[in-house]
């Protein structure tokens, strides 16, 4: 099979669409990878690399969440479409929300990894202002186009229905990591955390609220420049890592006895999959989308409650016993998400579109019951 596949190298997609990508290498798959967004670094091009899958085509045009990008992403769908002509794919999957709607050949998968709707509903608690509207418009006409609409949570994917539905077909794939890549050392009494500092549903100044007042360091990792060059001040009292390589992190992963992320939003949380396959206890804000991930696997805190977000920290690091066990719950249910089930989910995906091409029957465009298919709901 041989699939046209965009990706962007600032978030989390990068490492879900290199994981999706060497997964799919044992079932015999080429991925023939897009890159929008940014320039790719010497590192992830090196990640690419070591691919034998995978055939890069890199462009930084912007994404529709980044200032001003109508321009850059009228001439990205020139590009993509040229790169289907070349490329002849069975199947089209974006990693970002708008080009569903071109005039593809090729049946169009589209993954919303997250979006401004969602992302403004939980950070600020008040509708979206009337200047993204284009991108509601966008998005919207983009997403009702696919052929599929996958979400990493039915959290999020409820949220992706509400703002921009109805859909033809929806399906809800978990994300995956490889827990090779990741391991438990020796445990410190320190608190990890990760994630773009400059986003405020990440909630890092909740950490540095409560890091005086921590009987250990506060450690964490991230940029700290947003998408507009703004750069947010460093937090007080605690410990910042930068932008860290992705060896780097799972170093600090391996040595953090606690990973900590009380998110006001977070559709999937790829970091706190990461700090629970390297051993670390972990403390998530307490959010739908990431009680539907971890169960009895991790503790909660409300996002505003510093207090109980500085006594759950406090207590995890006085107990190493419960720490332990709460440790070994959240890397068992790590482990569930292996990229081999996640290669397989979006395989039978694929292979469904395929049929539905053939078949000349794409089903109508309002959303039923019997036309929404949900490949994995735990």
């Amino acid at each position: 099979m041989k699939i046209l596949m965009t990706a962007d190298p600032i978030g989390g997609v990068w490492n879900y669409a290199l994981e999706l990508c060497a997964a799919l290498a044992a079932r015999r798959a080429h991925v023939s990878l897009a890159t929008l967004g940014a320039e790719l670094s010497p590192a992830q091009r090196e990640q690419i690399g070591r691919l034998s899958n995978v055939t890069l085509y890199e462009s930084s045009f912007r994404l529709e969440w980044m200032p001003q990008p109508w321009d850059d992403l009228d001439r990205a769908g020139g590009w993509l479409l040229s790169l289907e002509q070349e490329i002849g794919p069975d199947i089209v999957h974006l990693n970002h929300l708008v080009h569903a709607d071109l005039p593809w050949n090729t049946p169009v998968l589209s993954v919303g990894h997250s979006c401004v709707v969602s992302w403004w509903a939980a950070v600020h608690n008040v509708p979206l202002p009337p200047e993204w509207a284009i991108y509601r418009r966008r998005v919207t006409s983009s997403l009702q186009a696919a052929r599929c609409v996958v979400a990493p949570t039915q959290v999020m994917l409820a949220d992706l229905e509400r703002y921009y539905g109805p859909f033809r077909h929806a399906a809800v794939v978990y994300n995956a990591r490889n827990r090779r890549l990741f391991s438990a050392g020796h445990k410190e009494r320190m608190v990890l955390s990760a994630g773009r500092i400059w986003d405020p549903a990440k909630n890092i100044g909740a950490l540095a609220a409560v890091a005086p007042r921590v009987a250990a360091p506060i450690l964490v990792a991230g940029e700290t420049t947003g998408p507009e060059g703004n750069v947010v001040a460093a937090p007080p009292a605690v410990r910042l890592l930068g932008s860290l390589h992705s060896d780097a992190l799972a170093a600090w992963y391996a040595r953090a006895a606690v990973y900590a992320l009380p998110a006001r939003y977070e559709p999937f949380g790829l970091t706190a999959l990461e700090a629970a396959l390297s051993g670390c206890a972990i403390v998530l804000g307490d959010i739908d989308s990431l009680r539907e991930i971890w169960g009895a696997a991790a503790r909660y805190v409300a996002p505003d409650d510093h207090e109980a977000l500085r006594d759950t920290l406090n207590e995890l690091l006085a107990n190493d016993s419960l720490r332990r066990r709460l440790a070994a719950r959240a890397m068992a249910r790590a482990r569930q998400f292996a990229p081999a089930r996640l290669a397989l989910e979006y395989l039978t995906l694929y292979r469904k579109l395929l049929e539905e091409n053939r078949g000349g029957h794409d089903g109508p465009q309002a959303r039923t019951a019997a036309a929404r298919t949900a490949v994995h709901r735990s």
